[in-house]
């Protein structure tokens, strides 16, 4: 009761605000869901409301979903961490590492020193980026005519390294290369081999790549944060007819949906009796992946999109198999070896092993690290562990 009437109060008040137009916040222990609440509204100035079933754009929390699709394919032979993607994936063994631009704006590249594996990909250490947080991949994109990566076009996957692979993290397309990787080793379409053996297994029936008719009846709009602090409903939505389906960032779910996920980690891979994952594989996804590389800040490249990004300045954080995990306990009361990660449009969870709880955070609003929606967040998260004592 404590955590209804706090976590109520506290999401209620700033959709009353107007600081977030509508928000969906979930927690769960391992057996049972401890909180649910939706307040405010899925376009700011309609009536329809922010609903428990509301769907939104979950964007890059789409990379752990992929993450699991290949690590379930590990788990059968199909991929494997360590060969270079290139035996599955041809076309990513000749992507260059950018050195930098000449006089007249033209890139300079040379082939990487070492193959990129599925580890350098899940891991955020291949050297991939994301034009969003860098200039150098913009150039790049203007001096070879690629297009962004939202665009869902072949193309869009030819930015460069910017460095070798294995030698930092740089969040990046690495999860979109995964994809690839998954539909060349299964066979399948990225969102029909996550359909049946994560979602369906999971009971994750409104989430998908294309958004159908019954999700579009629920769906909330992206609203973008002006300089001026106001926000306004945008028509920003993934391509549905796509050349390749997005597995870093393409999926559109519910909150109820992700939540299930959510659970199945905290449970070794078992959901409702099946075993998505096995529960080596889960523990694997529960320790740091990528030793004493740390995780960095995100610095923005394009401010309409993305603030200057960090989940909780000053803490040593690394990263696994489709999430960050912090070295240290945060402020929120999140313990030491949680997992966590978000969407563009300021979507967040995260899963604390130690504890056995979870929890996720929906709103949709540009540019990522709002200045209004990620203290909100992490206003939810610490009343979720004040609840538990």
């Amino acid at each position: 009761m404590a955590l209804r009437q706090s976590a109520d109060a506290l999401l209620r008040r700033a959709t009353e605000a107007g600081d977030v137009p509508g928000v969906v916040a979930m927690a769960t222990g391992r057996d049972a869901t401890i909180y649910e609440g939706a307040f405010g509204q899925r376009v700011l100035g309609k009536s329809a409301p922010m609903t428990l079933d509301t769907v939104v754009w979950i964007a890059s929390m789409s990379k752990a979903l992929t993450t699991t699709a290949a690590l379930q394919l590990v788990e059968r032979g199909q991929l494997d961490l360590q060969s270079p993607v290139s035996r599955w994936v041809p076309e990513i063994g000749s992507i260059p590492v950018l050195e930098g631009f000449d006089a007249s704006g033209a890139p300079r590249t040379h082939a990487p020193q070492r193959p990129v594996t599925l580890q350098h990909l899940l891991t955020h250490t291949a050297g991939f980026g994301y034009e969003f947080w860098s200039d150098a991949i913009q150039k790049y994109q203007k001096a070879r005519g690629i297009p962004e990566i939202i665009t869902c076009r072949n193309a869009a996957l030819r930015t460069p390294l910017l460095f070798e692979p294995g030698e930092r993290w740089n969040y990046g397309i690495n999860l979109d290369w995964t994809g690839k990787a998954v539909e060349a080793a299964s066979g399948k379409k990225l969102g029909t081999y996550l359909k049946g053996e994560v979602f369906a297994p999971l009971g994750m029936n409104d989430t998908a790549f294309r958004i159908t008719a019954s999700m579009r009846d629920r769906l909330a709009k992206i609203h973008q944060r002006g300089d001026d602090g106001k926000l306004a409903a945008t028509d920003v939505e993934v391509p549905q007819e796509p050349e390749f389906e997005m597995g870093g960032g393409g999926l559109y779910g519910t909150a109820g949906d992700y939540l299930k996920f959510v659970r199945m980690i905290l449970n070794r891979g078992r959901a409702d009796g099946h075993q998505v994952l096995k529960a080596e594989t889960v523990d694997m996804m529960c320790r740091n992946q990528i030793g004493p590389i740390r995780v960095t800040p995100l610095k923005t490249a394009i401010p309409q999109l993305s603030n200057d990004a960090e989940f909780f300045p000053g803490l040593e954080k690394h990263y696994t198999f489709g999430f960050q995990i912090n070295a240290e306990r945060a402020p929120t009361g999140m313990s030491a070896g949680s997992l966590m990660w978000a969407g563009l449009a300021n979507s967040y969870f995260w899963i604390d092993p130690a504890h056995g709880i979870g929890g996720v955070y929906l709103t949709q609003v540009l540019p990522f690290a709002d200045v209004k929606s990620v203290p909100l967040f992490l206003e939810f998260q610490k009343a979720v562990y004040q609840s538990i004592g």
